[in-house]
């Protein structure tokens, strides 16, 4: 159980279920069940999933796993805003996802449909219960002009059925899960959450979180989960892989700055991904990581990433080389 953290999670080390959905490529059945096994024998205990990865996939393969291991020995969250209906001659846009489901999600953060996502989640997972459940997605990016309306109407719906399943037992804790750290700053300076998932605003790459969130999650004792801390894979990808930054093509800007902090850690000889995995949970606000798999071996690999020391001779120089603020947190000791 993660020390200090009033959720309990039961690892920092999380799995993000994404890749389970399918997300950019094709995940078997028999790798997902792989890749659980895998993520669960290397330590981690804490598994985070949404309606919308995979279209209910990712739920239905997590659910199908856990309900094999004791139901203490981990922590769960899935996600509110969206839930899903047959597509009934509508033309369905599968984005991102490899092989999802044939469903359609719908958004809706009322607190009607905030029930029915919830409801649906409970029956794809098979537990009556989650640790968390987050409002998923009310940003920018994802509604444009509409995300005005949308804020108002998943505090107004979405806030009011997640506070009235924390306190029926229901829920343990309620959250949001935002790729914008103003707008989750916004939603904890609107209600009293728990915790926040603040996705690709955290990390190597992009400290934005500093500036408004991370101070507004201390001042409120919001626990922090930080997601995307490869930023979707650029942080990650090895020799001529494809690297994606925030799930589009990485500009050459973005591939210099990479360039610089692999070069830095190649001299103290630490793979880019452990520096990466470590530098979050140096905050004294983030209780957890996720990190999303498609391949079982990489749930070995970021346990072994996790546990390896970092000297502070390379978070000298990536503060240096300006790759990270002189302000920031680092890790004095490894995570796992």
């Amino acid at each position: 159980m993660t020390a200090g953290s009033r959720i309990g999670f039961k690892s920092r080390l999380g799995l993000g279920g994404s890749g389970l959905g399918t997300l950019y490529r094709d995940v078997s059945e028999r790798q997902a069940e792989d890749i659980l096994i895998a993520a669960y024998d290397s330590g981690l205990r804490y598994f985070d999933t949404a309606p919308f990865y995979g279209y209910g996939l990712s739920e239905l393969r997590l659910g199908r796993f856990l309900r094999t291991v004791p139901r203490d020995s981990f922590t769960l969250s899935t996600k509110v805003g969206r839930y899903l209906t047959p597509p009934l001659g509508k033309p369905l846009d599968y984005g991102s996802w490899a092989r999802p489901l044939h469903l359609r999600p719908v958004f809706d953060y009322s607190y009607d449909g905030t029930m029915r996502a919830f409801e649906q989640s409970a029956s794809r997972l098979g537990f009556s219960d989650v640790d968390i459940l987050y409002i998923h997605d009310v940003d920018r990016f994802t509604h444009g002009e509409q995300y005005e309306r949308r804020f108002a109407e998943a505090m107004d719906g979405c806030y009011r059925a997640l506070s009235e399943l924390r306190a029926a037992g229901h829920v343990r804790a309620i959250g949001v899960g935002i790729n914008e750290s103003d707008v989750a700053a916004r939603f904890l300076r609107a209600g009293e959450f728990d915790v926040a998932l603040i996705a690709g605003r955290y990390t190597l790459l992009d400290q934005a979180a500093m500036i408004d969130f991370l101070p507004e999650a201390e001042r409120r004792g919001v626990e922090v989960v930080a997601g995307g801390v490869f930023n979707s894979g650029i942080l990650a990808a090895e020799g001529s892989q494809k690297a994606t930054y925030d799930y589009k093509p990485a500009s050459s800007e973005i591939a210099d700055r990479v360039g610089t902090i692999r070069a830095i850690c190649a001299k103290h000889h630490v793979p880019v991904q452990a520096v990466a995995l470590q530098f979050p949970t140096a905050h004294p606000s983030i209780s957890a990581i996720l990190v999303g798999m498609d391949q079982p071996d990489q749930a070995m690999e970021n346990s072994r990433w996790s546990k390896m020391d970092i000297p502070a001779e390379l978070w000298a120089e990536l503060k240096s080389q300006s790759c990270l603020p002189p302000d920031a947190p680092v890790a004095v000791e490894p995570l796992g």
